[in-house]
C-alpha cells in the first residue's frame, strides 16, 4: 500500500468532474486500499479518488474512524433524498476550513462493492452527509460551494493568504 497526495485547494484538479469507473478491476483494488490508508493516517471519515488526483467515481468512508470498518463505493449514484439539516462540514482538500452545510438527512446509494457487484446503503446523519460531501467532490463541487457567500468568500482569502 502506498500513502497518495492529497489535493488542497485550488488544485484544478478538485473541479473536474470524474469519469464512471467501467470494469473493477485490480488497478481499482489497489486504488481503493491505499485511499483507505490514506484516510486513516489523515483522520478522515471520507475520500475521493479526485482528492488523491485520480479522476474515477470511487469513494471510500469511515464515519467510526474504526480501523476495519473503511468500505468503498465505486460510480456512486444517489436515489432518494428526505430531510435536511445544517451541520459543520471541514474537508481534507480545504485545510483549516469549516462551515455549515445544509444536507439530506437520509438517503439511499447505490453503486458496486470491491468485487463489482452491485450495493446499495441506506445512510442517515453522519454516514448520509459523508456520502454527500464525497461524491460532490466527484462532480467537481467543494463544501465551500454550498455555505453561506459571505463566509465562502472568507474561507478562500484564508486560503489563499496561506498559500502565499
Amino acid at each position: 500500500m502506498s500513502i497518495l497526495r492529497i489535493r488542497k485547494y485550488p488544485d484544478p484538479v478538485l473541479r473536474k468532474k470524474a469519469l464512471p469507473v467501467k470494469a473493477v478491476t485490480e488497478i481499482e483494488r489497489r486504488l481503493i486500499e491505499d485511499m483507505i490508508e490514506t484516510m486513516k493516517l489523515s483522520d478522515g471519515v471520507g475520500l475521493a479518488a479526485t482528492q488523491a488526483g485520480v479522476p474515477k467515481r470511487i469513494i471510500v468512508f469511515n464515519p467510526s474512524c474504526d480501523e476495519w470498518r473503511a468500505d468503498a463505493l465505486i460510480n456512486p449514484v444517489i436515489s432518494k433524498k428526505r430531510g435536511s439539516e445544517k451541520k459543520e462540514e471541514g474537508c481534507l482538500s480545504l485545510p483549516g476550513i469549516n462551515g455549515l452545510v445544509r444536507r439530506s438527512t437520509h438517503i439511499l446509494v447505490e453503486g458496486l462493492d470491491i468485487k463489482g457487484r452491485p450495493v446499495c446503503f441506506e445512510a442517515k446523519d453522519l454516514l448520509a452527509r459523508i456520502f454527500q460531501h464525497e461524491i460532490d467532490h466527484l462532480d467537481g463541487i467543494l463544501f465551500i460551494d454550498r455555505i453561506n457567500p459571505m463566509k465562502r468568500l472568507m474561507a478562500k482569502r484564508k486560503l489563499k493568504k496561506e498559500l502565499k
